[in-house]
């Protein structure tokens, strides 16, 4: 405990310099020998204590009985909410005394923590610390927990210049150094980081890749989270890049949040982690997400993040991270510590700490009081009001002393009215030159390099470092952040500002017109300085172009910030950025590169917002409608084509077929125009697919095995990662279902076998949920129910670790089926709803109709024949609203066999057989337009086992007899094993001659 002023056993926290007890913020008084035990219980805590010694400690020269222990004892018992029964603190170990049991941590001075600070040269940022201890205290306390493995989420917050950076600094100060731990630090800054994904996070793991060494960084992000290898490319070669690159293409949001959160999880597995995020309230939303999942997480983790953040900002802005931070709280999945005002007590102790030797010059009392009064106790304020009077000569100091120069009560005359007027009067104390100097550096960001601000201003490099470094020694407006080196060679210091506020302040005094021309120098110089490393900083390019009012240059950079953050699976941060740039380009001339360059981001922004609002929100049609404004005007094949497929994905996608197919058609004439292969085999997979749910097999076939055989995998395989699923893939699979509509259940299996094959062999994470989800409804519809269900098991799973939101219901679903297959109807029907409810949040409406009447016919196996028949009413609805017609045949024949099961239980049975026999006679017309014989089997088969009830045995015999001699293959799927089943109980009781 040597040099430890605090000790803390959480919730609790002692100061031995003050002897003063806290629960979080709020003084716990005790008498003066209560709090003598308690010290000394403390220090004796590896050993029992006994009476004798508590009284020699405690009362050394009084002779008190031992009843006065045992009544301080009680006392501490009834403070920290103790039981002598099941103790937590104070265990009582009869005949030989006491023993302190609860862990305890020791928590350096501030004093202390303020000397290791680097950087700080003077007073002010340090002497913030004042009235911070109980903040600090509980800090110290969750990194305890931390280190047994408990995860923290932080947000320090509170309003500009209220400590909240220092408070953190003070911390991790005292903690640098422990054995094991690491400390990493991410910035969110204003000007670059909005909308740009994961930039924090990115700067933390670039630091953490110094402190292991990247060797070591590299290997466990290769095994654990790829993704992320991939966004740092300072740790892999270009071969390597280009085939994670392959592997990775598609990967979704969901998993890059649980790749990097697996990996800190095996990285602090070795030793404790410390993550800043610094600002907040400028983050984008990706790394918000990231927070979120790191919070939410159960594995153990000894990771501590803190996060800093202005409230105000937050919600003046509408940024999510109030919304965030709410929801985490009400789980209890994060802590705040809230900074508030320093007291006038606090401001007191503050002038103490700075004014050695004061006491009997300076009427301290008075000017604590005057200073927070004007300043409202803000710890920025204050120092730098006194900062203020120092160097108006108000505050002199002779001889190791602080004297006042002026009547306490001048001083409210001479203290400005807020801390931006405090920061204008101190800037016009400084020269010209450094006015200057800090008006280009606030444009160049709130951290910046010397080679930046050299560029605006039009000095030398060395010049600028020069006036950075002596306002830095002064302890005033920057601080040095060491050298700062660009990829075309240029080296020079790197600064920030003390304060954002401050950066803020001078931004503000730039007028409009100068301001643009200094950030479009700033960009010019650094998008000369970082060819060919110019992807590292597009977003920060952006920013500068387009307050530099260069919306060519802008447009530029937006674009591809946008591609960098589709790359990192980042779609809301891509809408923001296609977004802006489209915004941009209505500041040009009307032409036909503005046109054309309009229509590329409309394409990118529209696949975007597909990902973040859903294929049928009105902004993805709207982006799709005016990319087609835009392909008439332009007259571009290649542009229209994209853009047709984009508008067939929407209409289907949203449940409306036929316009899906309008668009498809569209697209096949334009690809034949173009004679490109690569287009064609697109083109033909879009109308197989729609045509297969308008009904129209034959069709539908025709175009699918065309794509199929234009399918080149050597040269195809790439377009995956283009439209998001391998057309190879998924005309493969829609064909298997084709095959088995139009008869060829065994042709249809072997075609979705290929496509689980061709699937697995791309690693692409949609292409295989594809190809497993063909399978298992294939495999439904032959009966094979624990083939479906090991389908849906590993689509599932598939679903799971890549975060694919569309495919888990629709695994949930098929897994559901499987159940009921096999006669577990309750688990197996709360499943399918469930997946139905799940799919239907995705905006999907394509393919309901489908599985409302799987649904019904599982309902109707627990005999809730009405139940069933409402949904299939719902099934029909849906068919007609989205113009299905692929699930027609069954509609009826699922309507037929519920209405006979319902006439059956009811007095009017003949009706109901009627309606029965009319709906298998609708659906096998229905059948026979279609060509599809393998519904038109199963509704046959109905309808003989009606007129097999009826007596009319010869006449089902005929009809099943013709039917079950079409079929040449799939002779062991369930439904002609019952047709050949049926037909020998039909030819037995023809030639007995049995009568009804």
């Amino acid at each position: 405990m040597q040099g430890a002023q605090q000790l803390l056993f959480p919730p609790f926290r002692i100061d031995l310099h003050t002897e003063r007890l806290w629960q979080g913020e709020r003084e716990i008084p005790l008498r003066p020998k209560t709090f003598a035990v308690l010290r000394y219980l403390l220090e004796q805590r590896e050993t029992s204590v006994t009476t004798a010694a508590l009284l020699q400690a405690v009362w050394p020269d009084v002779i008190v009985s031992e009843a006065v222990p045992r009544m301080c004892i009680r006392e501490l018992r009834r403070v920290l909410g103790d039981d002598a029964t099941q103790p937590r603190f104070i265990a009582t170990q009869p005949r030989r005394g006491y023993r302190w049991i609860a862990p305890v941590t020791s928590v350096p001075p501030v004093a202390d923590a303020r000397l290791l600070i680097a950087g700080l040269q003077s007073a002010p940022r340090e002497l913030l610390l004042v009235g911070r201890e109980a903040q600090l205290a509980q800090l110290h306390g969750w990194l305890e927990e931390t280190r047994n493995g408990a995860r923290h989420i932080v947000f320090v917050t509170g309003e500009p210049g209220i400590g909240k950076t220092t408070l953190v600094e003070a911390f991790l100060a005292q903690v640098t150094n422990r054995d094991g731990l690491r400390i990493v630090q991410g910035q969110c800054v204003e000007q670059y980081g909005a909308g740009e994904a994961y930039l924090p996070i990115l700067e933390a793991l670039e630091r953490l890749g110094k402190v292991l060494g990247p060797e070591q960084l590299a290997g466990t992000l290769r095994q654990f989270a790829p993704m992320w290898l991939l966004q740092l490319p300072a740790l892999t070669r270009p071969a390597e890049r280009t085939q994670l690159q392959q592997q990775l293409a598609g990967a979704t949001r969901h998993r890059m949040l649980r790749e990097l959160a697996q990996a800190l999880e095996v990285l602090t597995a070795e030793c404790p982690l410390i993550v800043w995020l610094e600002d907040l309230h400028w983050s984008d939303y990706s790394t918000l997400d990231l927070v979120s999942t790191l919070a939410r997480r159960r594995e153990p983790a000894r990771l501590l993040v803190i996060g800093t953040y202005r409230p105000v900002n937050v919600l003046l802005s509408e940024h999510p991270l109030h919304v965030v931070k709410q929801e985490l709280q009400l789980h209890g999945h994060c802590q705040e510590l809230a900074l508030g005002l320093l007291t006038e007590m606090e401001v007191m102790a503050y002038l103490r700490t700075r004014l050695v030797g004061e006491a009997d010059r300076v009427p301290l009392q008075h000017l604590a009081r005057l200073i927070h009064q004007h300043t409202d106790g803000n710890p920025l304020f204050m120092v730098s009001v006194v900062n203020d009077l120092m160097e108006r000569g108000a505050l002199v100091q002779h001889a190791e002393q602080w004297e006042l120069q002026v009547a306490p009560e001048a001083l409210a005359v001479m203290t400005p009215a807020n801390i931006r007027h405090m920061i204008e009067q101190q800037l016009e104390r400084l020269s010209p030159e450094d006015q200057r100097m800090l008006e280009v550096a606030s444009v160049a960001g709130v951290g910046f390099s010397a080679a930046t601000v050299a560029a605006g201003t039009g000095r030398r490099p060395e010049t600028v470092e020069e006036q950075c470094a002596r306002l830095s020694r002064r302890g005033h407006w920057l601080q040095s952040q060491g050298a700062i080196e660009w990829p075309d060679g240029t080296l020079a210091a790197g600064y920030c500002f003390l304060h954002a506020v401050y950066q803020e302040v001078l931004y503000a005094r730039v007028s409009p017109g100068v301001r643009a021309q200094l950030h479009e120098r700033i960009g010019q110089r650094l998008e000369a300085a970082y060819v060919p490393h110019i992807d590292d900083i597009v977003a920060e390019l952006a920013l500068h172009f387009e307050r530099g009012r260069n919306a060519p240059k802008a447009v530029q950079y937006l674009e591809h910030a946008g591609k960098a953050a589709v790359g990192r699976s980042a779609p809301r941060e891509a809408v923001q950025h296609f977004t802006k740039a489209i915004g941009l380009l209505t500041t040009l001339p009307d032409s036909t590169e503005r046109r054309q360059s309009e229509l590329s981001l409309q394409l990118m922004r529209g696949a975007a917002l597909m990902t973040t609002q859903g294929l049928g929100a009105p902004e993805v049609a709207y982006a799709y409608a005016r990319a087609w404004d835009l392909c008439q005007q332009l007259g571009e094949a290649a542009q229209t084509f994209a853009v047709v497929t984009g508008l067939f994905t929407f209409h289907t996608g949203r449940g409306d077929v036929p316009k899906g197919h309008e668009f498809a058609e569209q697209g096949l004439r334009l690809a034949e125009q173009g004679h490109d292969p690569a287009l064609l085999l697109q083109a033909h997979r879009g109308p197989g697919s729609s045509l297969f749910y308008l009904g129209q097999f034959i069709k539908a076939r025709e175009h699918l095995e065309q794509a199929v055989i234009l399918y080149d995998p050597p040269h195809h395989q790439g377009l995956a990662f283009r439209y998001g699923q391998d057309p190879g893939v998924v005309a493969a699979g829609f064909l298997s279902w084709t095959l088995w509509r139009l008869g060829y259940a065994d042709q249809a299996l072997q075609r979705s076998r290929a496509a689980v094959a061709l699937a697995r062999q791309l690693a692409h994470a949609h292409s295989v949920a594809w190809a497993l989800h063909f399978t298992a409804v294939l495999h439904g519809l032959r009966g094979e129910w624990d083939s479906i269900q090991a389908c849906a098991e590993e689509l599932l799973a598939v679903a799971a670790e890549q975060g694919l939101a569309f495919w888990l219901p629709l695994g949930t679903f098929d897994q559901g089926w499987a159940l009921v297959g096999q006669g577990q109807y309750t688990e197996g029907i709360a499943r399918m709803r469930q997946g139905i409810a799940g799919l239907r949040a995705t905006g999907s409406q394509l393919g309901q109709s489908g599985l409302l009447r799987t649904l019904a016919e599982a309902v109707a196996h627990r005999r809730e024949t009405e139940e069933g028949l409402r949904i299939l009413d719902e099934a029909f609805a849906v068919a007609r609203h989205n113009g299905e017609e692929y699930d027609e045949v069954e509609l009826w024949r699922a309507k037929g066999e519920l209405t006979h099961v319902q006439s059956l239980a009811s007095q009017a049975a003949s009706g109901g057989v009627q309606e029965a026999e009319a709906s298998f006679l609708r659906a096998i017309e229905i059948a026979r337009r279609q060509s599809a014989k393998s519904l038109e089997l199963r509704a046959v088969i109905r309808l003989s086992r009606l007129w097999q009830s009826q007596g009319r045995r010869e006449e089902a015999r005929q009809i099943l007899a013709e039917m079950y001699s079409w079929f040449a293959e799939g002779f062991d799927t369930e439904d002609l094993q019952e047709a050949k089943i049926l037909l020998a109980e039909l030819g037995r009781a023809s030639r007995s001659g049995e009568v009804p």
